[in-house]
């Protein structure tokens, strides 16, 4: 039996697809008859931004992009990278284009963290055919991402991974896991609420929840509340999430909703946001 608590490879890298079959979620991306289906089987691939929450395969999907149309790949986080790395990148897929003639793709993560003149040093590579761009956002890119470079790129949006999307990587994380374990309904319906349609976040919570825990052990509830020490709702604090979430309890309210009202309102405490900036919202809405 393997031991989940000594791995060295996280379990949600240990299963993170190699083959487009293994691509769990994005069906309506990925459908043979779909955008990304027919890239995938014609092997043409174009520059795109993948727009969608954490956890739900643009960085994957990209990798298997470049790989099924056998271009080298450079992958960019705008978190960290700065003028010298693109420089770098530059010099790079030059060097490949001269020997081989093919584009470089170029995927770059966290997209909507490059401001305007980083952003701007992808367009003439983009229009010349040195790169094939693949950006990936959580933002909307309408607003995060220059207008030059989204005229050059085609958006995608990715979703949420449904509960039996994420029902079938439980499934998969426990066969990778070595550990045979069943769940109390309430526990496996409450492992399914903590990811929130994060595939990366539940195959995290799963791994930490196997950490000394025996084959054949039923797990509970309360196994899983000793276990996961936060279970926050997908919540930034400030980007889209939250002005969308605002805007739902405003509406529950003006439309004599009380079950709808305390959704979004618990939702948002359960997601982080400041007490005070909600009470101070809820006495305007009164």
């Amino acid at each position: 039996m393997t031991n989940p608590a000594i791995q060295p490879i996280p379990l949600a890298e240990r299963l993170r697809p190699a083959t487009l079959a293994q691509v769990v979620g994005q069906s309506h991306l990925l459908a043979a008859d779909k955008p990304l289906g027919r890239a995938f089987a014609s092997g043409t691939l174009h520059s795109m931004v993948l727009w969608g929450p954490p956890g739900v395969g643009k960085t994957t999907l990209a990798r298997l992009m470049a790989a099924a149309v056998n271009l080298p790949f450079v992958a960019l986080s705008a978190v960290l990278a700065g003028v010298k790395e693109i420089r770098d990148t530059v010099a790079q897929a030059q060097g490949v284009q001269a020997l081989s003639g093919k584009p470089t793709v170029v995927f770059v993560d966290e997209v909507h963290r490059f401001n305007k003149s980083q952003q701007d040093a992808f367009l003439p590579h983009v229009e010349s055919g040195l790169f094939i761009f693949i950006g990936a956002t959580t933002e909307n890119p309408s607003f995060e991402v220059n207008a030059a470079l989204l005229s050059r790129a085609a958006v995608y949006v990715l979703q949420a991974l449904s509960d039996d999307e994420l029902s079938l990587l439980i499934e998969r994380g426990l066969v990778a896991s070595g550990v045979e374990v069943a769940f109390e309904p309430d526990a496996h319906a409450m492992l399914l609420r903590s990811a929130d349609g994060d595939g990366r976040r539940l195959l995290n919570n799963l791994e930490a929840l196997l950490r000394g825990t025996k084959t054949g052990q039923l797990l509970t509830v309360a196994d899983l509340s000793a276990a996961l020490s936060q279970a926050l709702r997908r919540f930034d604090k400030g980007g889209e999430a939250f002005y969308d979430q605002i805007s739902a309890l405003h509406k529950s309210v003006r439309g004599s909703d009380p079950d709808g009202a305390l959704y979004w309102f618990a939702r948002m405490i359960d997601g982080g946001v400041d007490a005070r900036y909600l009470s101070r919202r809820l006495i305007r809405m009164a």
